[in-house]
């Protein structure tokens, strides 16, 4: 799988979040449950912005937002540590 992410992202990532891209490839490499759709009107996009809640090897949990473009390529939007309320919405979502 090729992991793309703009240089904007990487720096955003790094700077505000202080999340590097092999912690988000461990969280997609340690995910066990499905991914949500994100539905809101001002992060629709085609192919549709989806989300997770991983770990990454050293017990981190982030919350990973993802455009998968093709079979082998997904682009990487944001991912930071997720709040009390996206935990909460992912537990209840990702078991239905």
């Amino acid at each position: 799988m090729d992991y793309l992410i703009s240089e904007e992202t990487a720096n955003k990532l790094r700077e505000k979040h202080h999340v590097f891209l092999d912690e988000v490839i461990e969280c997609f490499d340690n995910r066990r449950t499905r991914t949500i759709d994100d539905t809101r009107d001002e992060h629709r996009t085609f192919p549709p912005t989806k989300w997770f809640i991983g770990e990454t090897n050293a017990g981190r949990r982030l919350k990973v937002v993802f455009i998968k473009i093709s079979e082998t390529e997904t682009v990487i939007r944001t991912a930071y540590p997720p709040d009390d309320i996206e935990e909460e919405i992912y537990e209840r979502k990702a078991k239905n």
